[in-house]
């Protein structure tokens, strides 16, 4: 068996250096959700020139204008009345979340939702494997993103041991024929694998054991894929394999570099629909009424948040 080089102590420190950065950069993209792009970026711009700044001012303007692209296919989805079901897929900390986050940040939570279900309890575990799935499909004009999916019989549980080969073996079986059925019914199933390395994962589950902000994300299970490395890969080759269908196919993202793995997703989305602009109506506010009896009673003092900022 022969084992993956391991970083150099410089080429480690850059990407714990990217890892902090695309932290900051995480909360500098909340706070310009409530300002205009431009002068987003012109704050950026007073940071200085250096390859980082280029490379930062690059990564925003390109998922800002993706963004604004989102928005476009969300109305077309809407407007046209189409079913839209994204999985996505991928070891622990790839980055699924992160990609998911960016393509709902500016999007209407009624037409574009993220599903993320815990583990089966008791009844679900004795229901037909999909039916807990089901219910959360879209209706016409809906948006559907799977932050993991009925593609945990292929992974997860088969590679713990939460089911038998007989039960991954019905999966495989029965997962292109469900999939072929949704399509027929006339939903667009798009389907993401987040590809990261050994050395990338491993440095992203330390980020995340040192960081008090981040710690919630580690459970042990988690810990138990790490140790378990070559298991889950051989799992995920044989997933790729049996259900890489014509009517879905698998889409493979290269995810060591988180910023180009989320831009790089959501070009690829963008493309896979002949979306257009969708013309709306002038939205004109209307005057507000005034009656000459109304009285605005104030709030007692004691029912106000103390202002402690």
């Amino acid at each position: 068996m022969t084992t993956a080089p391991k970083p150099d102590h410089d080429d480690l420190v850059e990407r714990i250096r990217r890892d902090l950065q695309d932290g900051y950069d995480e909360e500098l993209e909340l706070e310009i959700e409530d300002r205009h792009v431009d002068e987003a970026l012109r704050a950026l711009d007073e940071e200085g020139t250096d390859c980082t700044h280029d490379e930062r001012h690059a990564y925003f303007k390109n998922l800002f204008r993706l963004q604004r692209e989102l928005v476009k296919l969300q109305d077309w989805v809407q407007h046209t009345r189409q079913k839209v079901v994204i999985v996505f897929e991928g070891r622990d900390a790839a980055g699924k979340g992160g990609a998911i986050k960016r393509i709902t940040q500016r999007l209407n939570p009624r037409v574009c939702r993220v599903v993320a279900l815990p583990a089966p309890n008791d009844r679900e575990r004795t229901q037909w494997y999909f039916q807990r799935y089901v219910p959360h499909l879209p209706a016409a004009g809906e948006m559907v993103l799977f932050d993991r999916s009925w593609y945990n019989r292929a992974g997860v549980e088969r590679v713990m041991g939460f089911c038998g080969d007989d039960d991954v073996e019905e999966f495989f079986r029965s997962v292109p024929e469900f999939e072929r059925m949704l399509v027929r019914s006339g939903i667009t199933l798009i389907k993401y694998w987040f590809s990261i390395s050994d050395e990338e994962q491993h440095l992203r589950f330390l980020g995340r054991i040192h960081d008090p902000l981040k710690q919630w994300k580690l459970s042990p299970m988690d810990l138990e894929s790490r140790r378990r490395w070559e298991d889950y890969t051989r799992a995920k080759e044989v997933m790729l394999e049996r259900t890489h269908i014509a009517e879905a196919p698998w889409w493979v993202v290269a995810a060591d570099d988180k910023k180009r793995a989320r831009l790089n997703c959501i070009q690829h989305l963008l493309d896979q629909f002949p979306y257009h602009e969708v013309q709306r109506t002038e939205v004109r506010l209307p005057e507000r009424e005034r009656h000459d009896d109304y009285v605005r009673h104030p709030v007692p003092p004691e029912r106000f948040v103390p202002e402690k900022y």
